[in-house]
């Protein structure tokens, strides 16, 4: 492998209040190789791409930045894109109303004289989608799209900004199982064509299948730098990632008895008024106390369906059957009636739907308890404190301080910050709808480290939904499978196997 080097980041240091985020960072990428970089969240990757993709402008940084052997001082994302450098984020940047071939030329229009040239524009886009996904028709409107295809619509945006090096921070974070393997297939394609890619994710997996060269970042150092030739291992890159070796994500559970039945639905369907059609269909379960039950199935099965239909039906479904909860016949008629009796949703989407991001971690954590927390009409300050200080510790929060903003926290922290606002409230039966999604492999082994001591010490019951079948079987006591809005199929632990699941999953 030659050492021609498309982009050089040299002693790259970078401060927020109160946090070193990088501290002289050398980080270099050879031309047209697929290099991915990882570490823990909070590690400082997604702020060393936003410094290269002129999000954080030059001069808010120190250090150099040398493309295509030139020096660069990037003052916006435009400057960066003009020399061929184009991110694709986890949160996707696409316009849902617009239709595929417009959201692709979006901002760089084709135009002929002072008018956008549609035909043109149509043509060029399935010719680029020709080579991503033949069939995927460019007059579609992108909120019809699931997000797989929509990734393919951001590579085929970049691809027409005439891109030389590919950013893409945790393409298949939100993917199924087969639209992550095409996603990757489309990156070894353009690696054939020429195409530099960065790739952060937290899926080591996919890290070491795909990956030429390998950089990992720790509390915003660079502390390794692996070559395909040094045979790649999960077991080493998780070394590096968290400065220990961990022998087992899933920490080791005690043998024990469950309790009585705490949560039991029978019958349960929910009819979703804007689709006119059941998004849950007939289903029936249980958990018991101290349990933990995972509820496993492809995207779209209705998991996320069922937990919000139970859940004080937040999105106004039209539900039947019976619930029991704690020896009661219950039907809550909103969160608020759930979280008094006891249950609580931990969201499957904390940016959007689990947090509110412009709000500190104090008011985060204390937000669903605040009752609590009341002194006649005012909430008691030192109380609150109190509150937050004791669960940032308990939690291992890493964050300067609890009046830091939570969207200037790593994904890893913010997901600790959603599950402490919850544990405020001392739940019965907690629901986890994708507990470790987008988080690094050292905040995955505390949250399941949590989630043992929760049902051990506790005698709380959980939840736990999960798109990652090593997660389901490495953590749950018992498995429930879902398709098409049914429940399918249970396994006991023992029972439980990636075969089985799948074949239920797919064989309903």
């Amino acid at each position: 492998m030659t050492d021609d080097f498309i982009l050089e980041m040299r002693g790259i240091t970078k401060d927020f209040p109160g946090v070193r985020a990088l501290d002289n960072v050398d980080f270099k990428v050879r031309r047209g190789e697929i290099h991915c970089l990882v570490g823990e969240n909070g590690s400082g990757k997604s702020t060393m791409m936003k410094i290269l993709s002129g999000f954080y402008p030059y001069g808010e940084y120190e250090g150099t930045i040398i493309f295509d052997g030139k020096e660069q001082r990037f003052r916006n994302i435009h400057d960066s894109e003009s020399v061929g450098i184009v991110t694709i984020y986890q949160e996707l940047a696409l316009i849902p109303e617009l239709t595929v071939y417009e959201n692709i030329f979006l901002g760089h229009e084709i135009k002929r004289g002072r008018f956008i040239d549609w035909n043109e524009t149509i043509k060029k886009a399935k010719d680029m989608l020709l080579h991503l996904k033949p069939d995927l028709d460019p007059s579609r409107k992108v909120k019809d799209l699931g997000v797989g295809h929509q990734q393919i619509v951001e590579i085929a945006k970049a691809l027409s900004k005439n891109v030389k090096l590919l950013i893409l921070d945790e393409p298949t974070s939100s993917l199924n199982e087969d639209d992550s393997e095409n996603l990757l297939r489309i990156i070894r394609e353009l690696k054939k064509k020429g195409i530099t890619s960065i790739l952060i994710s937290h899926k080591l997996k996919e890290v070491v299948e795909v990956a030429d060269t390998i950089t990992v970042l720790r509390d915003g150092k660079m502390v390794g730098r692996l070559e395909k030739r040094e045979e790649f291992t999960e077991a080493n890159i998780v070394k590096y990632m968290v400065g220990r070796e961990i022998e087992d994500i899933y920490p080791k559970r005690k043998k024990r008895e469950f309790g009585e039945k705490i949560f039991e639905v029978k019958n349960w369907k929910a009819y979703d008024t804007s689709l006119n059609r059941y998004v849950v269909k007939d289903a029936n379960f249980y958990v018991r106390r101290g349990e933990i039950v995972g509820i496993a199935g492809l995207m779209g099965a209705g998991r996320t369906e069922l937990a919000l239909s139970l859940f004080g039906n937040a999105k106004d479904y039209i539900v039947e059957g019976e619930m029991y909860f704690d020896g009661q016949r219950c039907n809550f008629r909103s969160p608020s009636e759930a979280i008094k009796a006891g249950f609580a949703y931990l969201s499957e989407d904390r940016k959007v739907t689990g947090l509110i991001l412009d709000f500190d971690v104090r008011t985060n954590i204390t937000l669903a308890g605040l009752k609590q927390l009341k002194k006649g009409l005012f909430v008691n300050d030192n109380e609150e404190i109190i509150v937050a200080e004791r669960f940032k510790e308990s939690l291992r929060i890493k964050t300067p301080s609890i009046e830091q903003k939570v969207m200037n926290l790593s994904g890893g922290n913010q997901q600790k910050v959603s599950i402490g606002k919850w544990l405020f409230v001392k739940p019965k039966l907690l629901i986890l709808d994708e507990p470790t999604r987008g988080i690094d492999v050292g905040a995955k082994y505390e949250i399941y480290t949590l989630m043992n001591r929760l049902v051990e010490e506790e005698g709380m019951s959980i939840i736990m939904i999960s798109s990652e079948l090593p997660e389901v079987l490495g953590m749950s006591d018992r498995v429930y499978v879902m398709a098409g809005g049914k429940i399918v199929g249970e396994l006991s632990r023992e029972e439980a196997t990636q075969e089985k699941i799948m074949h239920m999953a797919v064989d309903y």
